[in-house]
């Protein structure tokens, strides 16, 4: 079982994002906390989640280093009873928020993993994505976390911008190996509808080249890849979802899987805050299960099992295989090229 926590508010609005963020509604955060609790205590019931069953925490956003460990303590201290011995608990946090105090806070709350939203090391670069950091405040960001004694940190880079070279991301990347990161999540910029580079698709190069060099640069510096955009320690909470495992989601904006549904919150911070029961519910069908239990593994390590295939299926799996591009390890199959992983689920499924 695993659980996100989503926080919708941030500092800044950067120009690539699409997710259910607000930069003008600070006002609210005391509500909206409360109102997470109201959701929590209604989907421990409807999960039977029993002592010790939360397998992963993830609070995203959203900037969760927006809110102080003081509104966060009465819902982490509330779960605590439900969270695995030895439960990964990550929190993203943005470098111009994430202070020594809060970092502190949070890690006495009992978060023990970090997720930095970097993007880059590259101040021009940064800018241009409208990211309200600096390098320098995401040099000192990780130092911090690293001296209050946070073991697993990991970092995002954004990579094929307009203007990105080889030189410039190894560069990004030679940084963030110095400041000690066990993780690395390398994301291609894409262009949203909603975002304001959606009227400025030139911010966006389509290198693939550049992009299958950053990956195999990554690897060789020992951040072994698991998955298309992640490589290093793998988060234990991304392969819960890559696996479909039940998860359930809290706040506005979030998600919420339980076997065969999908449960989805208000994504009006005001409407959540008002009734956090209220949801709409997506019925999945035997036949889309497979098709995201499909997907979900080839773009990682995680695979897929044989017995999810019909015969015709299989036989085009086995052909893969014949040809050395599809692996067959372990009682799964496995796909050797991430970057190829929609490729191949299409022809399989034909």
């Amino acid at each position: 079982m695993l659980l996100y926590l989503h926080i919708p508010y941030c500092d800044s609005r950067c120009h690539y994002c699409s997710f259910n963020t607000y930069v003008d509604r600070f006002d609210t955060r005391p509500r909206y906390m409360q109102a997470l609790m109201r959701q929590l205590e209604r989907d421990l019931e409807r999960y039977e989640v029993g002592a010790g069953q939360i397998e992963t925490l993830f609070i995203g956003g959203g900037t969760p280093s927006t809110v102080t460990p003081e509104l966060y303590a009465p819902l982490l201290e509330r779960l605590r009873p439900y969270l695995a011995p030895g439960a990964e608990c990550t929190t993203e946090a943005n470098p111009n928020s994430a202070s020594a105090s809060w970092l502190r806070g949070m890690k006495e709350l009992g978060i023990n993993r970090l997720s930095f939203g970097v993007q880059s090391f590259d101040d021009d670069k940064l800018r241009r994505l409208g990211r309200a950091h600096n390098s320098r405040q995401a040099v000192e960001a990780l130092e911090r976390a690293a001296e209050l004694g946070f073991e697993r940190i990991s970092l995002d880079l954004i990579y094929n911008c307009a203007g990105d070279t080889a030189e410039l991301l190894e560069r990004d990347l030679a940084q963030a190996l110095k400041l000690g990161i066990t993780h690395l999540s390398a994301y291609e910029l894409t262009i949203e509808n909603g975002t304001l580079f959606e009227k400025k698709p030139e911010a966006r190069q389509k290198n693939e080249a550049l992009a299958r060099r950053f990956a195999a640069v990554i690897e060789s510096s020992g951040l072994k890849q698991y998955e298309i955009s992640n490589f290093g320690d793998p988060c234990r909470h991304n392969l819960g979802y890559w696996q479909l495992k039940d998860y359930i989601g809290l706040g506005a904006g979030a998600v919420g899987f339980l076997r065969d549904r999908r449960y989805y919150p208000p994504t009006s911070i005001d409407a959540y805050c008002a009734d956090p029961l209220t949801e709409r519910i997506e019925p999945l069908s035997e036949d889309e299960i497979k098709t995201e239990r499909l997907f979900l593994g080839l773009r990682s390590l995680v695979g897929v099992a044989p017995e999810l295939l019909n015969p015709a299926e299989k036989k085009r799996a086995d052909l893969l295989c014949s040809e050395s591009k599809f692996h067959f390890a372990d009682g799964r199959y496995r796909n050797p090229d991430l970057f190829l992983a929609d490729e191949i689920a299409l022809y399989i499924l034909d």
